[in-house]
């Protein structure tokens, strides 16, 4: 796993590079939170959608939500980049369109996007 920074409108973002997966239960959630925020002290983060399990993407086992109210629960904010398109779930594209309505997890295209939505937050 790479950290970097960025600095988009005085918000301090880190962004994760990874070619393994990251997120692939609560608790790895919650220790890739732990490990990001001590590394970085962000509470904005950038990761890939590759470095998720696939799980995440079958709303069936819950497991997008169970990690992303953690998220929330610890105030970190967390925008999942990459292609969404090729997943056929109705519910999984309304989840996604409700979820970048909000202001805690977003699923965007890439890294600009990414960072321009977390600078939005704060206007």
């Amino acid at each position: 796993m790479k950290i970097s920074t960025i600095k988009q409108s005085n918000i301090e973002i880190a962004v994760v590079k990874s070619n393994e997966v990251l997120l692939s239960d609560v608790q790895s959630a919650l220790d890739f939170m732990a490990t990001v925020q001590y590394k970085t002290g962000c509470s904005y983060i950038i990761l890939d959608k590759k470095s998720i399990c696939e799980d995440f993407f079958d709303l069936s086992t819950k497991l997008a939500g169970e990690i992303l109210q953690k998220f929330v629960t610890y105030h970190v904010k967390i925008a999942i980049v990459g292609e969404f398109s090729g997943y056929t779930s109705k519910s999984l594209h309304d989840f996604i369109y409700e979820s970048n309505n909000g202001k805690d997890a977003f699923f965007l295209a890439d890294e600009a996007q990414a960072a321009e939505k977390f600078a939005n937050l704060r206007v």
